[in-house]
């Protein structure tokens, strides 16, 4: 399912037009992302959590020279799957 598909099952489910599904799915997907960019956590009880996490800096080996380099650190973007998601 793709984001267009996703706003049509969104508009047919709550009885909203395409267009204001779009901007609540749009404005849904601001707020999570925002907060998440800001080191928050966002929960969806039932359906999952939206968190931050760390990685360290580390040593890699660069496939085509063989060569040692050092990856740095990052944060990047988890998503852990709620109850309801699962129990497929």
């Amino acid at each position: 399912m793709n984001k267009t598909e996703l706003i049509s099952a969104v508009a047919e489910k709550s009885g909203l037009s395409k267009v204001d599904a779009k901007k609540a799915l749009d404005a849904t997907l601001e707020v999570i992302a925002g907060e998440v960019k800001k080191g928050e956590k966002v929960v969806l009880v039932g359906f999952g959590t939206f968190s931050v996490s760390e990685r360290s800096a580390r040593q890699g080996i660069n496939p085509r020279t063989k060569e040692a380099i050092k990856i740095p650190a990052k944060k990047t973007a988890k998503f852990k799957a709620g109850a309801e998601l699962s129990n497929l």
